[in-house]
């Protein structure tokens, strides 16, 4: 965990977020900002900076963030109407938080 971090903060339950889903390798939280009706963070517990500090070992974190963001669109009634999933890559991508995390959004229709 990463001190200065407002995702580690929030894993630990240091700094408050709206949990949607939990398990030994990512939580998800609500967007505080949310730019479409569904707006989550999917948020690996290991703290990795951004992709590109991503390493081999990280694998089956982003494995999991992908197939847990498809479960969550699931249960938001959303993965047949259609959702985005991105990742932010450092400030000049859109990053703002240095924590890996993706986006899931959608429920325009």
């Amino acid at each position: 965990m990463e001190k200065n971090c407002l995702f580690c903060r929030i894993i630990s339950g240091q700094a408050p977020a709206e949990f949607v889903y939990e398990n030994d390798v990512v939580v998800v939280f609500k967007d505080i900002y949310p730019k479409a009706p569904v707006h989550l963070l999917i948020v690996p517990k290991k703290h990795i900076r951004s992709i590109n500090e991503l390493s081999e070992t990280d694998r089956e974190i982003v494995s999991e963030m992908i197939l847990t963001a498809k479960e969550i669109a699931k249960k938001n009634l959303i993965s047949t109407t259609g959702y985005k999933l991105f990742f932010n890559v450092e400030r000049g991508g859109g990053q703002e938080i240095f924590h890996l995390h993706l986006h899931l959004i959608g429920g325009w229709i």
